[in-house]
């Protein structure tokens, strides 16, 4: 367990974030692996896996309310030393996990078959997309449990040894895709259900390493079977935390949604470059990301142990830190923007909308990169509900002009990039006067001059 209230702030966000963004990079490198080769087999089969992609976020949404609850809930147990509160929540973290696969299958089974149908812009995608789906679902199911150990580990302190098991499972899963989709040494190219197989053997092997970490690496945490009976107050606990976070994933989700069903007017290869595009802004968001992803545990622990100031210093050092990366990446990828997609498709057309794409959204990487600063800021402090509701009025602002534009007569591909990017500078304007009324609601003050005034700006020391 790392002490996360004593010590430089910025140390803190540089020693956390690092192992974050290399275990990001190799899971990104992943995907970046398997879009290239899936590439290779045409533009439908890009858009099926691009459109599986999609719902992977409502995935996401069910596994966030696990990692921000649990994560937060635990940084907080752990600023205050109290080790059996900590397991108590790790318990029953589980008990929802495994509840949680139950969902999903029933979901999949059930719900799957017509979502695709309802966004392919054609049999082929849709054959694509449902055969890439099947198989990837054990690797789906197989994140609840392992997203509540990391979590659990994450509110500790305790980040590198879950992101070094996580590097090994991709790696597998980067030697295992080519493999599996050309037949390479195997004589029996699988194709896209190679490419899915890979990421549930890898998932799987994943599971089970963390597990026996878990077990026998550490010793802050235990586990207990009788400790997984459910206890509805504390999975309330957990669930009031998280989901907002993960109503902030489920709002992703019909904001990706919407986009591919516009996307569906047009041929596969303008949802194929939709994908190739996202997977590259993707890659590019790694370091600002990993920052963000480190700051909730350092102002968690500080903010459970009164240490305002620090809390206070945590936001402003992730800002300057993301402010200056996402600077960086914008003029990169605005200069850069076909050569970053180029690799991923031989068609023109898909290179040519991914391409499109990158060059709209870059403007809008810096407000972004704040949006998550500030979302990373409620997350420490136990309330979330403000990021949700930032994230509810983008997706507004965005679906609602872009499904009545398509509705009445054939939208721009443009447009759509021009409208999504409006809504991002919209969300960072509204995001930033919601956490300056979080800090001045829930961080002490200070009288001066007979007036109460909050402790705002903060200074620059640790």
């Amino acid at each position: 367990m790392n002490d996360l209230t004593q010590g430089a702030i910025g140390k803190h966000l540089v020693s956390m974030s690092l192992p974050i963004m290399i275990g990001m990079l190799v899971h990104t490198c992943n995907f970046l692996v398997e879009l290239y080769f899936v590439g290779q087999l045409g533009s439908a089969a890009l858009a099926g896996v691009s459109s599986v992609g999609v719902l992977v976020f409502f995935v996401m949404a069910l596994t966030q309310i696990q990692n921000i609850g649990i994560g937060t809930l635990v940084s907080h147990a752990v600023g205050r030393k109290d080790v059996k509160q900590a397991n108590l929540l790790f318990h029953q973290g589980l008990f929802t996990a495994f509840a949680s696969v139950v969902v999903l299958a029933l979901i999949a089974v059930s719900v799957g078959p017509l979502y695709f149908t309802l966004i392919a812009p054609n049999t082929e995608t849709l054959i694509a997309s449902l055969s890439y789906f099947y198989w990837f679902l054990p690797a789906l199911m197989c994140q609840f449990p392992i997203t509540v150990i990391v979590a659990t580990l994450r509110g500790a302190g305790v980040v590198k040894q879950p992101m070094m098991i996580s590097i090994m499972a991709v790696l597998i899963n980067m030697l295992l895709s080519p493999v599996l989709i050309t037949g390479v040494g195997l004589g029996i190219p699988l194709g896209l259900i190679g490419a899915a197989l890979a990421s549930s053997i890898a998932m799987l092997f994943s599971g089970l390493v963390l597990c026996w970490y878990f077990s026998r690496r550490q010793d802050y945490f235990y586990f207990s079977f009788i400790e997984c009976c459910p206890k509805v107050d504390v999975i309330r606990q957990i669930v009031r935390v998280g989901i907002p976070a993960g109503g902030e994933l489920l709002l992703t989700f019909v904001y990706m949604s919407v986009t591919y069903w516009a996307l569906r007017n047009f041929d596969p290869s303008a949802q194929a470059g939709f994908g190739v595009g996202v997977r590259v802004m993707q890659a590019l968001f790694l370091p600002a990301m990993a920052v963000t992803l480190a700051g909730p545990a350092i102002a968690g622990q500080n903010f459970a142990s009164g240490h305002t100031q620090r809390v206070y210093n945590t936001y402003r050092q992730m800002a300057w830190m993301t402010f200056s990366l996402m600077l960086v990446l914008s003029a990169v990828c605005f200069v850069n923007a076909e050569t970053l997609t180029a690799s991923f498709s031989d068609s023109k057309e898909v290179i040519a909308v991914a391409t499109v794409f990158l060059s709209f959204v870059c403007f809008n990487f810096i407000p972004a990169g704040y949006v998550l600063v500030v979302s990373a800021m409620f997350k420490a402090l136990g309330n979330v509900w403000p990021a949700f509701f930032s994230t509810a009025i983008r997706l507004c602002l965005f679906s609602i002009p872009v499904i009545s534009l398509s509705t009445q007569s054939t939208v721009h591909i443009e447009t759509i990039w021009l409208i999504s990017a409006g809504s991002v500078y919209a969300q960072a304007a509204i995001s930033f006067i919601l956490i300056r009324r979080e800090f001045a609601q829930k961080l002490p003050k200070r009288v001066e001059g007979g007036e109460a005034r909050t402790l705002w700006p903060p200074s620059h020391s640790t």
